[in-house]
């Protein structure tokens, strides 16, 4: 009957705002006290609402319930698959009054408008690095704290975020979602194909400066360029001696086991 009176017996003391039901004063109270009764059994994150920390312990199990009817894309919260579907629709109702540009998002409306101000309003408090999104200031901090919040749940291991979870678990699922178009070689990572593909194309994107010769691997330019300097790292702890390879070092410690 309350819902056809409109009737709110159950008021809070703190602020006067008036609920129809008991449960939902005790959640309200919540706000003032800072009482968080619900903690993640994972991480020991908690929440002041249970509904929050439902949705907070998909980020552990990787479950993702609400899928886009149109593409499949699947999401963790029904608010990303909603905010998704407008890219379907196209329907952009946040525009730029710098330059006109178009958003789904409100909010990326906000973090564009920063590209023609130069305002960085987020600020790492340990470093001082600014940052335009708070998601970026958020990633950033776990470098500081060394949280790990996204554990895998094959061998536990942490990361700092989400798509590093994502890219560590097709280890243990044997995923290879990059294929190489030239020799059906597949590969875990993208930046694997990447590197893969220079056996095909010759490419080689790393100049040694001193002398200009190229090569297809950052790792062979850094072992060429100790010839230039004569920096030796691979020392051998029987006599000393010192090499510019881990190979040659490897080859003269057979002198000492004979």
């Amino acid at each position: 009957m309350k819902n056809h009176s409109g009737e709110k017996p159950f008021s809070c003391t703190d602020c006067g705002k008036c609920f129809k039901r008991k449960s939902t004063l005790v959640k309200h109270l919540r706000s003032h006290t800072g009482e968080k009764p619900f903690s993640c059994a994972e991480c020991g994150k908690c929440f002041q609402q249970k509904f929050n920390l439902t949705e907070h312990h998909r980020i552990h199990t990787g479950e993702r319930p609400f899928s886009c009817p149109v593409c499949g894309k699947r999401f963790t919260y029904k608010s990303d698959l909603m905010k998704h579907q407008r890219t379907h629709m196209e329907e952009k109702p946040f525009s730029c009054s710098e330059c006109g540009k178009c958003f789904t998002q409100k909010l990326g409306l906000l973090r564009h408008e920063r590209i023609h101000t130069g305002e960085k309003l987020l600020l790492c408090l340990a470093c001082g690095k600014s940052f335009v999104r708070k998601s970026e200031l958020v990633k950033h901090e776990r470098i500081h704290t060394g949280e790990k919040p996204f554990l895998c749940s094959d061998c536990g291991k942490g990361f700092i975020q989400k798509s590093d979870l994502m890219r560590h678990h097709r280890i243990h699922t044997g995923e290879k979602p990059f294929p190489c178009s030239e020799c059906e070689k597949r590969f875990i990572l993208k930046s694997e194909l990447v590197k893969h593909m220079r056996n095909h194309t010759g490419e080689k994107p790393f100049s040694c400066f001193h002398c200009g010769k190229r090569f297809a691997w950052k790792s062979e330019l850094v072992k060429h360029q100790r010839f230039h300097t004569g920096v030796k790292p691979f020392q051998c702890i029987e006599c000393g001696k010192c090499f510019t390879q881990k190979s040659d070092l490897m080859r003269h410690q057979i002198v000492h086991l004979r």
